[in-house]
């Protein structure tokens, strides 16, 4: 039964709860940095990253495993990309990561998790990050960052950590974050999630802000669950709020782009036979049509 304190998220709904107005040049609507891209998933960071401009946001920059770095550079020359030392595994270290730190400390937004795939290593660099990051600084957590995080709840702790957070977990991750299975009222986990997280958290078309605030999308379908898929979604949420959304405006407007993006794909591709790419390309015409 779906929770009836939830808000539906509609287009009217999000009519009346309008962005800020992107009025200016690209400095205006932030600065998003996204780490991730481990040796063998680099498309994790060039899927969440292309979102983020998609979504409006005004600087990109990429953080990726040194030896992927000049091929996503090509691949995605409006942003800027870093190459960060690697494991002999092909993960992303967590140590000797200077440039990294420096360009967190200056960024806007930050987006952690796409491509990772060392828990250890992953915690590493995030705690190095979140210290860098100020605390006007938005993050958005998602895939193997958000194992770090359940291992380890202090990294969201701390009077110098950020402020506006976005959790971004599938159900396996929410787990995880719980210590326990969510079970099918997956608003009620994700409401659970935001108090003891004190972020705002998406759960599969779930909002919850840590106020006791709860929205869900309705238009989401069996094609969304495509590899890939979270990436954008994680990338839409980054944009936004380098636009200058608050982390609950943010991810009630990525779901519901991400969800009617994959709707307007059904004609062309079947219910399940669209990619998480195509969704990128559907993320503006989506937010421009509300």
């Amino acid at each position: 039964m779906p929770n009836r304190s939830e808000q539906v998220i509609t287009a009217r709904l999000l009519r009346e709860w309008p962005l800020p107005d992107p009025a200016g040049g690209k400095d205006s609507r932030g600065t998003v940095l996204v780490v991730g891209g481990a040796r063998y998933t680099p498309g994790a960071v060039l899927l969440a990253g292309v979102a983020a401009l998609r979504a409006g946001a005004g600087r990109l920059q990429l953080a990726v495993t040194e030896t992927t770095a000049s091929a996503l550079s090509i691949a995605v020359p409006e942003a800027k990309v870093v190459g960060l030392p690697e494991t002999d595994h092909g993960a992303v270290a967590g140590r000797g990561t200077g440039h990294l730190l420096e360009l967190a400390g200056a960024a806007d937004v930050i987006a952690v998790g796409p491509g990772l795939d060392d828990i250890d290593q992953t915690t590493d660099l995030l705690r190095r990050v979140l210290d860098a990051a100020g605390q006007g600084t938005a993050v958005v957590l998602d895939a193997y960052a958000l194992g770090a995080l359940s291992e380890h709840p202090d990294l969201l702790t701390g009077d110098k950590r950020p402020e506006r957070v976005v959790l971004t977990p599938n159900v396996t991750e929410a787990a995880h974050l719980l210590g326990r299975e969510p079970g099918a009222d997956l608003a009620t986990a994700a409401a659970d999630l935001a108090r003891e997280y004190r972020a705002v958290v998406m759960l599969y078309g779930h909002v919850a802000a840590p106020d006791g605030r709860c929205w869900r999308e309705e238009s989401g379908d069996v094609g969304l669950g495509t590899s890939g898929s979270g990436d954008v979604q994680a990338g839409i949420v980054a944009g936004l709020l380098g636009r200058g959304a608050s982390p609950e405006q943010a991810a009630c407007w990525a779901a519901y782009a991400h969800a009617v993006s994959g709707q307007r794909l059904i004609s062309r591709f079947g219910r399940i036979g669209f990619l998480a790419r195509d969704v990128v390309d559907e993320v503006a015409p989506t937010i421009a049509m509300v």
